[in-house]
């Protein structure tokens, strides 16, 4: 075997060519940390095809994630198990005679497709008593405190031990299909700060994009409000108090996501799905911290900032919830829209003398 000094990844046999399906999990953010799974597989095997199942609002991140050779595009719902749906769903990967799946989850309904497809390796962690459906069971997972730890490690051996370093996740965005977007939303060709003010979870929601996105437009930059439709309203609100700089970019196409990140000078988000697009595209990126831990939960890309209340020392955080229940939020409104505003200046600095 050939070691990879850098990573600390063996390359395994390159005559193998089977492919590796992965089931990921489906949170914007947690699909695109998926990557580096991705990556790992393609170390070790270099020539065996690496498929992706997707639902459809993360299908187009898929298009621009190196090594994957294709996604499988399947919505099964939340709730409920849904044979049929499973079914169908298994009746198109046996048809792909995919020789391993990597099962991310720890769900019963994760592992079902995977098994009904007869894929002869299923690999994950001991989940929901998942015995039968994975058949090559990893054990230990609550041992390893990091999401990216407990998911790219079932790409390694059973028992081997972690890298010192990750490869981070890659998105890759063609510079012309950037300029086309650009030109098509009459964007111009100056520098612009994405905003990305949505996240799952009420409590991860900084409180002064609207000041801040004035505060940028004020300063001659153009603003940008990415996000769902679940922040249509909120992109309203920031283009309100901004002003006719600030432009609302949100929309149901998650690739109008990914060009906004990949053409912004700047990106500042939340801790959501949008800040590890501009992290893993490569864009210049602010994470906005409260409630949840950088070093838990941050891209391991690397931020151009980690921003996070210094004023005071809240007890409660981070707290790891959806919803304050404690101090009022003071864990994101004891932020200023001026100390978020400041720190971009000085990255935005840093990138013009490189």
């Amino acid at each position: 075997m050939n070691n990879d000094s850098v990573l600390g990844i063996e390359t395994e046999d390159e005559a193998d060519t089977r492919p590796i399906l992965i089931v990921p999990y489906m949170w914007i953010g947690d699909f695109v940390r998926g990557h580096t799974v991705v990556r790992v597989l393609r170390k070790r095997w270099p020539n065996r095809p690496v498929d992706l199942l997707a639902t459809r609002q993360c299908a187009p991140l898929v298009g621009y994630m190196p090594g994957v050779r294709a996604g499988i595009v399947s919505d099964l719902p939340r709730s409920r198990l849904a044979l049929g749906r499973q079914r169908t769903l298994a009746a198109e990967l046996r048809a792909r005679n995919y020789a391993t799946a990597l099962v991310l989850p720890g769900t019963w309904k994760a592992a079902i497709a995977p098994t009904l497809a007869g894929i002869p390796e299923r690999t994950g962690f001991f989940g929901e008593g998942r015995f039968g459906l994975i058949n090559a069971m990893r054990w230990g997972e609550k041992k390893l405190p990091r999401f990216i730890d407990q998911n790219a490690s079932l790409a390694l051996p059973n028992g081997a031990a972690l890298p010192p370093e990750w490869p981070v996740p890659q998105l890759q965005v063609p510079a012309d299909e950037v300029a086309r977007w650009r030109q098509a939303n009459g964007l111009g060709i100056g520098p612009a700060i994405a905003l990305g003010p949505g996240s799952v979870g009420a409590s991860k929601r900084w409180t002064y994009y609207p000041e801040a996105a004035r505060l940028f437009a004020e300063g001659g930059f153009d603003v940008w409000v990415v996000g769902g439709p679940a922040e249509k309203a909120l992109a309203q609100e920031i283009v309100a108090v901004g002003g006719a700089r600030v432009r609302d970019l949100t929309g149901t196409d998650l690739r109008n996501g990914v060009l906004a990140m990949a053409a912004a000078s700047v990106a500042i988000s939340n801790d959501s799905g949008l800040m590890h697009i501009a992290a893993a595209i490569g864009t210049p990126t602010m994470g906005i911290f409260g409630p949840t831990s950088p070093y838990l939960w941050a891209p391991i890309n690397g931020l151009a900032a980690t921003m996070q209340q210094t004023k005071t020392k809240l007890s409660c955080q981070p707290c790891q919830s959806t919803i304050c229940r404690m101090n009022d939020h003071r864990c994101m409104r004891d932020l200023s829209a001026v100390e978020v505003v400041e720190a971009a200046e000085r990255v935005l600095a840093q990138i013009s003398v490189r």
